[in-house]
């Protein structure tokens, strides 16, 4: 198992920079965000070119990482690919498909995205879609040796009264998706926390299916969901993602057990990377912070894994 991190937390930093910095706090992995970028994108993290991928980019960012002595452990562009407005999907998935382009010139194994959803439609038939969109995409990437790891993000913020925005939230659907889809798990403990699944218990029945894991924490609020419920705060304003009883946090300042993670996760074998994605509201807003946050999730995780 390597400790990596996930670039999107420093979108204003160039790679060169990000990789410098996560070289000298002593990460091993980067998880680099590809987004395309620009006005009107809800992410903008975008830290390699991958739309105009040349030779040139791919032999400059190998130069990059030989001299950190970083290994890239995905390319990671989690849109929503089973959307609704039919362009917009297309334009997803063609991105999907020059990130796969670019993992295959670098040699990365996994592209990370969403299921996602048509939040006009019940799991059900989204599932009916994504049996008919996913298996072309999957074949795409296996055959130029990538796997497409998703998220396990319920991605509440996209649907209008907060149930799930992404259809791979629970081991029901993951054993949907492997079996029938062909996809890999970017395992993620901190959603599973909030929505009342017991995230240790979830990683040895998928072991050969989690061949990425994220690190996030999640601070759940108790007596807050007694006033929301589940489900929320009904009026969101301008924030879709206001929930009123739980935040995100960096490993160790939340409720997740990073001992008892970090050690099932070694009895299933696992020896990917085990990447931080720094969603804490408390260390954001400033590079500077962000930076404290991620040497907090380094000083918890770090004394974790072996050597």
């Amino acid at each position: 198992m390597k400790l990596g991190m996930f670039t999107a937390c420093l979108p204003s930093w160039s790679l060169e920079r990000i990789a410098d910095y996560a070289s000298g706090q002593g990460y091993q992995t980067l998880e680099i965000a590809c987004w395309p970028g620009g006005p009107g994108r809800e992410f903008e993290a975008s830290h390699l070119p991958v739309a105009t991928w040349t030779d040139a980019d791919a032999d400059a960012t190998r130069a990059l990482f030989e001299r950190t002595g970083l290994e890239i452990s995905s390319l990671a562009y989690y849109e929503n690919n089973l959307i609704g407005d039919l362009g917009r999907r297309e334009e997803i998935r063609g991105h999907v498909k020059r990130c796969v382009d670019a993992a295959q010139s670098l040699g990365v194994p996994y592209v990370g995205t969403f299921l996602g959803r048509d939040v006009t439609k019940s799991v059900v038939e989204n599932m009916a879609e994504a049996e008919r969109i996913f298996p072309e995409l999957v074949d795409y990437a296996g055959e130029r040796g990538v796997k497409i790891i998703v998220e396990n993000c319920v991605m509440e913020g996209w649907h209008p009264d907060g149930y799930p925005g992404n259809i791979a939230y629970s081991p029901e659907l993951w054993e949907w998706m492997t079996t029938r889809l062909g996809l890999y798990l970017n395992w993620d403990p901190s959603h599973l926390t909030w929505i009342g699944i017991d995230p240790v218990a979830t990683i040895l029945p998928f072991a050969k299916y989690i061949v990425h894991a994220q690190a996030k924490d999640v601070e759940v609020f108790a007596e807050a969901r007694n006033q929301y419920g589940f489900y929320g705060v009904v009026d969101k304003g301008d924030n879709a993602w206001k929930t009123g009883w739980w935040r995100y946090r960096v490993p160790g300042r939340g409720d997740v057990d990073w001992a008892k993670v970090v050690d099932r996760l070694y009895e299933a074998g696992f020896t990917g990377a085990l990447s931080v994605e720094h969603e804490d509201p408390l260390w954001g807003g400033t590079p500077e912070k962000v930076v404290e946050g991620l040497r907090i999730a380094y000083s918890t995780l770090r004394p974790l894994i072996g050597a």
